[in-house]
């Protein structure tokens, strides 16, 4: 067989071989559970594929999965850790703006937390934030109770951060509230695996889990070119 012809018919076995996004959908079903998105992935010859809230990625042939971080050789970035950030449902959480609000936190936090109380007086100090905050009522009854007062509250952040740094509570939440967002904030927590409060996540990708003073928070901001 000529060369041309050769070439011809390796790049058609090739071509033949790979997977479509349904034969990679089904495979990933079949391993890993329900799909929730699925996309090319940055990687040459890699599908993202989206289970629970977490990132697995699958090759062409749908024969292998890794799952772990995809990292950016030439920005050192974390490219997977980036992309679950950036998919939060930021509608669920509470919000704080501090003068430009160009440095962007998120948190998940427990209203009986003392940590939380801790790290909450810390953010009204910091400069040029913003904080969106997901109530994950994980230490008990009264949590739940003070979370849902949180949530109907009028205006949610100003409740959370009078709570948080002056132990000034809410009202008790009223009958016909609709805490439907504060459920699908807790079934969040439990999709990102999230056992303990805090958790900070920071939008260049940096997961912490647990307190963190307001110096470090600046620190990892500046690090970023905030």
């Amino acid at each position: 067989m000529k060369l041309p012809l050769l070439a011809a018919a390796l790049a058609c076995f090739s071509l033949a071989a790979m997977a479509d996004e349904a034969e990679v959908r089904k495979a990933a079903e079949t391993r890993l559970g329900k799909v929730e998105k699925i996309a090319k992935a940055p990687m040459a010859g890699m599908w993202e594929v989206w289970v629970e809230g977490q990132i697995f990625y699958i090759d062409d042939k749908a024969t292998h999965v890794l799952f772990g971080n995809l990292l950016d050789m030439k920005t050192g970035k974390n490219i997977t850790a980036e992309r679950q950030f950036n998919a939060l449902p930021l509608d669920l959480a509470l919000k704080q703006v501090r003068g430009s609000g160009k440095n962007v936190m998120v948190t998940f936090e427990d209203p009986n937390c003392g940590y939380c109380k801790k790290l909450a007086k810390d953010i009204v100090t910091l400069k040029d934030v913003t904080v969106y905050t997901f109530l994950l009522p994980v230490l008990g009854d009264d949590s739940y109770e003070k979370s849902k007062a949180i949530w109907c509250a009028p205006d949610r952040a100003k409740a959370w951060v009078d709570w948080m740094t002056a132990g000034k509570a809410p009202p008790a939440a009223p009958a016909k509230c609709d805490i439907a967002g504060l459920r699908q904030s807790a079934q969040l927590g439990a999709r990102l695996r999230i056992n303990g409060t805090p958790a900070i996540f920071f939008a260049g990708g940096e997961r912490v889990g647990g307190y963190i003073p307001a110096d470090k928070i600046m620190e990892r901001f500046a690090a970023a070119g905030g």
